[in-house]
């Protein structure tokens, strides 16, 4: 799994699926606020000029040789809740996230926000 201090050498390298199909480029990496630990990346895709973002849980990835591997369908991660390259993950759009790949979300106890960009 990608470690925080590991960020800005991973930023840019593949993200690949379960069969090794190259999904997208890892753009960023999206913390779990109760724990700090890594929980989603964003993965750019699409054509060029047209580029957006998608999130993808990376609590069961594995990293290789210049890719990281989630284990996700291709065309799961492509379909997953997506933000403009330049955007943020605004709050109430989180449990949709979350929802996509049916994982459980729960906000903070005094209701903050679950994910934190680092």
């Amino acid at each position: 799994m990608i470690q925080i201090a590991d960020i800005r050498e991973w930023r840019n390298h593949d993200v690949v699926d379960q069969d090794s199909k190259k999904i997208g480029s890892l753009e960023n990496i999206y913390v779990d606020t109760a724990t700090d630990e890594p929980f989603f990346a964003t993965v750019t895709v699409g054509m060029l000029g047209r580029h957006r973002l998608v999130f993808v849980p990376v609590t069961q990835a594995v990293a290789g040789p210049g890719y990281l591997r989630v284990p996700y369908g291709r065309g799961d991660v492509k379909n997953a809740p997506s933000i403009d390259p330049d955007g943020v993950l605004p709050a109430e759009q989180e449990p949709e996230v979350f929802a996509h790949y049916q994982l459980e979300y729960t906000p903070g106890g005094g209701g903050e926000r679950r994910l934190a960009r680092r």
